[in-house]
């Protein structure tokens, strides 16, 4: 089973480094990772997807809290939330092939964001599902190259407690 969780860490080297390190020491693989500054200059948020039963998410959970940098963990995958994936993707259009690309990207609320004689750049974001399905429309017209984030993630509703 797949948990996203959302640690809230303090903006300092060192702490991507310190995270991931003790995760993978434990064995835990990272699926998914995304991290950026919040609202408030100093503190970060780490959004990361595990893959584990419930006995892992704990240990997981357990494990960053003890972490001194870590100023909050939360399991936003047992909240409703709202969650995305963001990517750019390079796809060949050198069989004539532009137009069906561009109305792909259209249905799929892709952006066209560069053109070149034989490609286009699409940027899509949405949650991992309609990713993969826009990967797999796209290999038949050749993907040049791929590039995607982490999965971001946030709890519904004023704030997590809600």
């Amino acid at each position: 089973m797949r948990h996203v969780l959302s640690a809230l860490v303090q903006n300092v080297p060192g702490v991507l480094s310190h995270i991931s390190g003790m995760l993978a020491s434990r064995g835990y693989n990272i699926d998914s990772l995304a991290v950026g500054e919040t609202e408030t200059p100093h503190l970060s948020r780490m959004t990361f997807v595990v893959v584990g039963d419930d006995n892992v998410l704990d240990q997981v959970r357990k494990q960053l809290e003890k972490i001194v940098t870590v100023v909050q963990v939360e399991d936003v995958g047992s909240a409703d939330h709202v969650e995305r994936d963001l990517m750019l993707i390079k796809v060949s259009t050198a069989q004539g092939s532009r137009s069906e690309v561009c109305e792909l990207a259209e249905i799929f609320r892709g952006r066209i964001v560069d053109v070149a004689p034989e490609m286009v750049m699409i940027e899509i974001s949405g949650q991992e599902r309609k990713i993969e399905a826009f990967i797999e429309m796209m290999r038949p017209f050749g993907i040049i190259e791929l590039v995607r984030t982490g999965r971001i993630a946030m709890v519904r509703g004023r704030n997590s407690g809600e």
